[in-house]
């Protein structure tokens, strides 16, 4: 075993890779962490999956001046370690992310950091071997994390977007390395999200949206489902997630990755995913006395009492609620974010997020 090992470690295979590995690095196409080499034929494996031409321009930075085409989705899918039969999820996530949260291009330069979250939804996460139970925000799974490497492989190399360049982020987040999960929809007791946004339940679909970072929330003890809700709704509300730059009031919304055990005991209890989205929004927020102890007062709430609650998203449609993970403890993750779902309205800013059908070729 010990000599196979060094016959391995001395192979001019095995060294020609470093080569290419460290070729890779000094022409600054990675993450910081080692990608595969481009070969052309490895491209034309992934550009093999699907129909569309090579030079269709899947998305765009006009302020850039910079564009993605699907042979340079393919590049970086080849890079981030997808196998070839990923390449149509990440075309569909490519289309989700441009015609959604994808079009608010200041988010990807924002100084808050934020990285982007892929929801998978439908048979293709059998198929692929999506993660949707334990540790889904965790390493190990090799969709969940070349498929989320591959977006932010795109909007590093092809987009430009990268730190210490146009990429301003103050501090960043772990999620810009990659943050994909599925949802699990078979321990979930709610209509799955692309089910809930108009799309067939035989159907897949890759859901993406802005996100700051990820916040686990605790509750093992109650079964009143008011209780467990107001745990997330309270951490969906802190102080640090509020952003106030200028006197106008930032709306904002929140991603919340729902552990099955806390979705099934609400459930139980009669209670529909917009009843849960309902009360989740009409908490999501904070009084005027709390805001003023932070300093976060916005002029256009000087005259309403102190004691009256501002929310801070516009609707429930501001929450996007996913049931994911494991089903063996009361864990729930909430994921703020700048983007919203309905459309600009008189008061604030309202951002969008895509969802995608994910087209096989036969």
């Amino acid at each position: 075993m010990a000599s196979a090992a060094r016959q391995i470690l001395t192979d001019d295979t095995f060294r020609d890779a470093r080569q290419a590995i460290e070729y890779c690095y000094a022409k600054g196409w990675t993450d910081g962490l080692p990608v595969v080499p481009p070969l052309e034929e490895f491209v034309d494996q992934f550009l093999a999956q699907t129909d569309r031409d090579p030079g269709e321009v899947v998305m765009t930075v006009p302020h850039l001046d910079r564009s993605c085409t699907v042979r340079q989705a393919a590049i970086n899918a080849v890079m981030a370690g997808c196998r070839p039969e990923y390449f149509p999820v990440i075309l569909a996530v490519i289309d989700g992310f441009a015609a959604g949260a994808g079009k608010i291009t200041g988010l990807l330069q924002s100084t808050t950091g934020q990285g982007e979250i892929i929801i998978v939804n439908g048979p293709i996460r059998d198929r692929l071997g999506f993660n949707r139970r334990d540790n889904i925000f965790s390493p190990g799974d090799r969709p969940n994390a070349t498929i989320g490497r591959a977006l932010r492989l795109v909007i590093m190399n092809a987009l430009g977007i990268r730190p210490h360049e146009f990429d301003q982020s103050t501090q960043g987040t772990p999620a810009k390395y990659s943050c994909c999960i599925a949802e699990n929809e078979e321990d979930s007791p709610w209509e799955p999200l692309h089910v809930e946004r108009g799309f067939s339940p035989d159907m897949s679909t890759a859901t993406t949206q802005m996100v700051r970072s990820d916040l686990y929330v605790e509750h093992r003890m109650s079964q009143v489902p008011e209780e467990l809700l107001l745990t997330i709704a309270d951490s969906m509300s802190y102080a640090g997630a509020i952003t106030q730059i200028t006197e106008e009031r930032i709306l904002h919304g929140a991603v919340v990755v729902m552990g099955p055990e806390h979705a099934q005991i609400i459930a139980r209890q009669g209670w529909s995913k917009q009843d849960v989205k309902r009360f989740l929004w009409e908490n999501f927020g904070k009084s005027k006395r709390d805001l003023r102890r932070f300093g976060k007062i916005a002029g256009e709430i000087e005259d309403t009492p102190e004691d009256a609650f501002v929310p801070s998203g516009r609707s429930p449609d501001c929450i996007l609620l996913v049931v994911s993970g494991a089903n063996n403890a009361g864990v729930s993750t909430v994921l703020p974010s700048m983007t919203t779902t309905p459309p600009l309205g008189a008061m604030g800013r309202a951002l969008g997020s895509g969802t995608h059908e994910i087209v096989l070729k036969r």
